[in-house]
């Protein structure tokens, strides 16, 4: 569907007890703006898209590989401007074959007038939204059995690596974790840290040495629109092939379990259960997979407790955070190798049916694990040390 949608609340100016004020005149001609726009995106019409807007925008060539299902612009807000008019609107759009339901994001339209009519001066991502890949540059797409690489800068040939590599994921994914998930993947390659730091809205700094990431919104309902697994090229191409490997299967077992992952589920459990997926079968010691963790363990420096949410932030201390994710990941294969792997999904899936953290985990360690919060950081504790001193 490509109507531009009805407009919002927003738009009417006030009330009376005569009812709403009339709603602007423009927004009717707004709207039909933006729904030839949205339809010239879609059926590739290059002359049609450029007598809608500034005919020197990049953003048509450069979504040219992008399998685009559907594209849509919603006006949420209209307001005047002495040069004419900026629209707020709600860009939704899907790829095709990964999408189920649209990727919303928040757009802002300068508009200015042209005869009697509209058209687009310029299109940006609204204040603290994170910018669309295709605003970095011309996109280029790489087609995997299992996998949609899109990226900027590299060539076709460069991105079926990426391919590749997702395309060994997804399987290894699906046999940790199960088929109930689209068993397909979507990978954003930008050509810098820069880059990946504007695909999710955040500063540069807060990702540096961090090879990959993926969005979305934990809780997701079944049919929520796929994750993307967003590489930082200047951190992630360093790797070597089982680096990779195990970092791009980490991910997508993020996309695999979001559905059951929510606000109750620590990150010690989400990242954990992710590196466990990413080593699994991989034949890693415990030490080879978690120096930094070992080092401390070596150096009488034995975790007190599970790692906080906090010792995960991008933004602290390098080695802590290894820690955190060395510990989380010992927490999960100490689930696999005592109670089962069946269980350690079953445990994974508890934590993630709670609505709010509090209680999450000891209901999920009782009910499915029988054990107490206590006796498992007490039994985790002697495994690190077993694992690693």
């Amino acid at each position: 569907m490509r109507a531009a949608g009805v407009l919002l609340a927003a738009l009417l100016v006030g009330t009376s007890c005569a009812g709403p004020a009339p709603r602007d005149s423009a927004a009717t001609d707004v709207e039909q703006l933006l729904d030839r726009r949205a339809a010239a995106v879609l059926d590739r019409d290059e002359e049609a898209y450029a007598a809608t807007g500034h005919p020197d925008d990049d953003e048509f060539d450069n979504l040219a590989q992008v399998p685009l299902r559907s594209w849509e612009y919603r006006l949420t807000r209209l307001d005047r401007t002495k040069a004419g008019a900026t629209a707020t609107t709600e860009l939704r759009y899907r790829v095709s074959g990964y999408d189920t339901a649209p990727i919303t994001v928040s757009r802002t339209l300068d508009l200015k007038k042209r005869g009697d009519g509209w058209y687009v001066a310029a299109e940006r991502p609204a204040a603290k939204a994170p910018e669309q890949l295709w605003e970095q540059g011309e996109v280029t797409a790489a087609r995997g059995a299992r996998s949609l690489v899109l990226g900027v800068g590299r060539d076709e040939e460069q991105l079926r690596r990426y391919a590749d590599l997702a395309d060994r994921a997804v399987p290894a994914v699906r046999d940790a974790w199960g088929s109930d998930w689209s068993g397909r993947v979507v990978v954003l390659v930008p050509d810098s840290t820069d880059g990946m730091a504007g695909l999710l809205g955040a500063s540069a700094s807060a990702y540096q040495g961090i090879a990959a990431v993926t969005t979305g919104e934990a809780g997701g309902a079944e049919k929520a629109p796929a994750d993307r697994i967003i590489i930082n090229p200047e951190a992630y191409d360093v790797l070597g092939d089982f680096g990779k490997q195990v970092v791009l299967t980490h991910e997508a077992t993020h996309v695999a379990t979001r559905a059951h992952t929510s606000a109750a589920t620590p990150l010690w459990l989400s990242e954990g259960f992710a590196d466990w997926v990413g080593y699994r079968g991989t034949g890693r010691t415990a030490a080879q997979a978690a120096p930094e963790l070992s080092r401390a363990v070596l150096d009488g420096r034995l975790p007190a407790a599970l790692p906080d949410d906090k010792a995960f932030g991008f933004a602290g201390d390098a080695s802590r955070l290894a820690q955190a994710y060395e510990g989380g990941w010992l927490a999960c294969r100490m689930i696999a190798e005592t109670w089962g792997e069946a269980k350690l999904i079953d445990f994974y899936k508890s934590v993630g049916a709670h609505k709010k953290r509090p209680g999450a985990e000891a209901d999920a360690l009782n009910n499915i694990l029988h054990t107490t919060p206590d006796d498992f950081t007490r039994q985790w504790r002697e495994y690190v040390r077993a694992e690693l001193g």
